[in-house]
């Protein structure tokens, strides 16, 4: 198989896996405002939330850490592209769907 098809769908996948990461940290940090506020609305302690927002607060640092471990690997992952000898990138025409990108040759 041509190397800049495999490459294609590893750049697909790695960019669908970024965004999916960032759509989770996105819900997650929603998700504490919400708590907050409605807390703030109903008028309950903030010590009786405390453990499920230290819970929370645990699974954004959980996410952030991924989102820079996948940064990472983007990173790593376009150095072996240029390692194997592939000159070609991966442009994205439509950011919400990765499959609609294109590739175009690079000097």
């Amino acid at each position: 198989m041509e190397k800049v098809l495999v490459a294609r769908r590893v750049a697909t996948k790695l960019r669908a896996t970024e965004a999916a990461v960032d759509a989770a940290l996105t819900q997650a940090t929603e998700m504490m405002g919400e708590m907050i506020r409605g807390r703030q609305e109903l008028n309950v302690s903030a010590v009786a939330t405390d453990p499920s927002m230290a819970r929370i607060a645990a699974a954004i640092a959980a996410l952030t850490q991924a989102r820079t471990a996948m940064v990472d690997a983007h990173g790593e992952l376009d150095e072996l592209r240029l390692r194997i000898g592939i000159r070609t990138r991966m442009d994205i025409e439509n950011k919400a769907e990765p499959e609609t990108a294109s590739l175009r040759e690079v000097a």
